[in-house]
């Protein structure tokens, strides 16, 4: 038989859902997803993580992916933990790099477009003492293993 919690005036979750207003809706869900966050696999990510974000975690998890850590000579002087697959290159890991500090800034309601160009042709990235110069070559090649360090370091202007 159909469930009968309707006929004694009582509504469904599906009706209930529908009646709220959005700002409800999005309080239910901002709830829900909090509940979601304390699993101990998504522990680290963000409140409000990006699907992007959710699936590095997850390949971490199932070590289809590795950590680097990029350090920022800078006055922070702050260090980005930066996910990459398991076999990335030079170039993915930059690519992984834009990513995080674009998704960081937005955040932040800092700048909302960095030239990488400029970035690139103005700094090199560095693993013990060599410049990861080759962007088509995997970080295995420079040795870089999950939670190594890579810094940022200006590159010097030749006259």
């Amino acid at each position: 038989m159909a469930d009968e919690s309707t006929d004694h005036g009582e509504l469904n979750e599906k009706d209930k859902i529908d009646q709220l207003s959005h700002p409800e809706v999005m309080a239910l869900f901002s709830e829900k997803l909090a509940e979601i966050m304390k699993d101990p696999l998504l522990i680290g990510l963000p409140s409000e993580p990006t699907l992007d974000e959710v699936n590095s975690q997850i390949a971490l998890e199932h070590g289809r992916a590795i950590v680097v850590n990029v350090r920022q000579q800078d006055e922070s002087n702050t260090v980005l933990p930066v996910v990459v697959i398991q076999n990335a290159t030079v170039h993915d890991l930059k690519k992984a790099i834009q990513r995080h500090i674009s998704l960081k800034l937005s955040r932040e309601g800092g700048p909302n477009f960095v030239s990488w160009k400029h970035v690139w042709k103005t700094y090199w990235l560095l693993f013990e003492g060599q410049k990861l110069t080759e962007d088509h070559q995997p970080l295995t090649h420079y040795g870089i293993q999950s939670k190594d360090e890579v810094t940022f370091i200006k590159r010097l202007r030749r006259k």
